[in-house]
């Protein structure tokens, strides 16, 4: 079959392992003819000879895929939709052919029913906090590609950002970016409605630097995007309260 990561093409690392690697070679099994769940257990021992196994953009990339499976499945059905907003979502950060592979990967993945427990875990202790973030906005995205968010939905991300150890103001905050209220833009800066004009400055400046795209440059420029979604969700929430209180 050759190199599963050249296959796909990104460098992995900590995902060839554990429930995510176990969930990749259920996946891989389902449509490489010869494919067994050994030739990934090789490329784990592979990597990990003398590497230190760490955060690669591959295993943003393939933890996305495992945990978007989780989400599309919360509602007790596949929505079509939702299908659609990962491939689009995977061709505009991968290009095309990448985009085949990671979506072809994908719909294996999602017949395989996966801890989100354990797969946060072993995400968490390899991945640091801001890309654990950029996951959570993007499953977001998956939820309300089909024109709502289904409170079951919402529920299954909250379990999967306490599991992250994202806190539930950070969480309230991305949730925020995906509905169209005055309201929500006092929550995607983490303040109350009461809050002063000074504190909503110094809100705002607080989370511009927690959300920056450079805090993800390591992941590549195919997540750069999705960061910038989010900044540009605070600088809007950010000028949407200047304007209502007109300074």
């Amino acid at each position: 079959m050759g190199s599963f990561s050249k296959w796909l093409g990104a460098g992995l690392g900590f995902t060839l392992g554990g429930p995510i690697g176990a969930a990749v070679g259920f996946a891989l099994g389902s449509f490489v003819d010869g494919f067994s769940a050994e030739d990934l257990h090789k490329e784990e021992h592979q990597y990990r000879q003398g590497r230190r196994v760490n955060t690669h953009p591959g295993d943003f990339e393939i933890s996305l895929l495992v945990l978007a499976s989780i989400i599309i499945k919360a509602d007790g059905k596949v929505d079509p939709k939702e299908l659609d907003f990962v491939r689009a979502q995977f061709v505009g950060m991968y290009g095309k052919e990448k985009a085949n592979n990671a979506f072809l990967l994908f719909k294996g993945v999602i017949k395989k029913q996966v801890s989100a427990r354990q797969v946060c875990i072993q995400i968490r202790q390899h991945m640091p906090h801001a890309s654990r973030l950029q996951l959570l906005h993007f499953l977001f995205g998956i939820a309300k590609a089909d024109g709502q968010v289904a409170e079951v939905e919402v529920a299954e991300i909250k379990k999967i950002a306490s599991y992250l150890y994202i806190n539930p103001s950070d969480f309230e905050s991305i949730k925020a970016m995906f509905y169209n209220a005055l309201e929500n833009n006092y929550k995607i800066l983490e303040i109350s409605k009461s809050a002063t004009n000074d504190e909503v400055k110094k809100a705002y400046r607080k989370m511009a630097k927690k959300y920056h795209p450079d805090k993800v440059q390591d992941l590549g420029a195919a997540h750069l995007k999705g960061a910038k979604e989010k900044f540009q969700s605070i600088q809007s929430a950010y000028e949407q309260i200047k304007a209502s209180r007109g300074f």
